[in-house]
């Protein structure tokens, strides 16, 4: 009687194993950082509106608000450079595995025969630094893998590679 060989379940991902992570351009860092900025200057300009419009004006309120609002500009400078060292991407035999977070990190494998739509994506900043925004629509909603900060170039080679992957991966469904 011949023993039936089962095949070798699927290796677990191991984020310490050494894959040959790519990165996003350091240009991006720039981005996120005004991205931040001006959300911190809109939060701030509340406590100015009304410090503005208050009658007298309450000046340790002032004094507070505007410290309170260069240490949050501060922090957000200093870490604005490593989030962005903390994106990666990695091109494997049957997905894209992707990953972001400092403290809290975030890691996705994206199927490629499961992509629908890989988008390219630029606003006025990033078009300015020649980057662009790859996103990753999948038939889960949960995914949301946006791929920030590549160069242009990059994004549209890495966006074809991404499609033809997923053709050839459907076609074997």
């Amino acid at each position: 009687m011949s023993e039936q060989q089962t095949p070798a379940p699927p290796q677990a991902f191991d984020p310490s194993a050494g894959e040959a992570w790519l990165r996003v351009s350091p240009k991006y860092a720039w981005a996120d950082l005004a991205g931040n900025l001006l959300f911190a200057v809109i939060v701030a300009a509340v406590p100015g509106v009304i410090v503005l419009f208050a009658r007298p004006a309450p000046p340790i309120f002032v004094f507070i608000a505007i410290w309170a609002v260069a240490l949050v500009l501060l922090i957000n400078a200093v870490f604005a450079f490593r989030r962005v060292r903390a994106i990666g991407y990695v091109l494997r035999e049957d997905d894209l595995l992707f990953r972001r977070g400092i403290m809290f990190e975030r890691y996705v494998a994206v199927p490629y025969g499961r992509l629908q739509l890989v988008d390219i994506t630029r606003g006025p900043l990033l078009r300015a630094l020649g980057l662009a925004t790859l996103k990753f629509v999948t038939a889960s909603m949960a995914t949301g893998v946006q791929l920030p900060g590549l160069p242009l170039e990059q994004a549209e080679a890495l966006r074809d590679r991404l499609v033809e992957l997923a053709e050839v991966r459907r076609s074997g469904l």
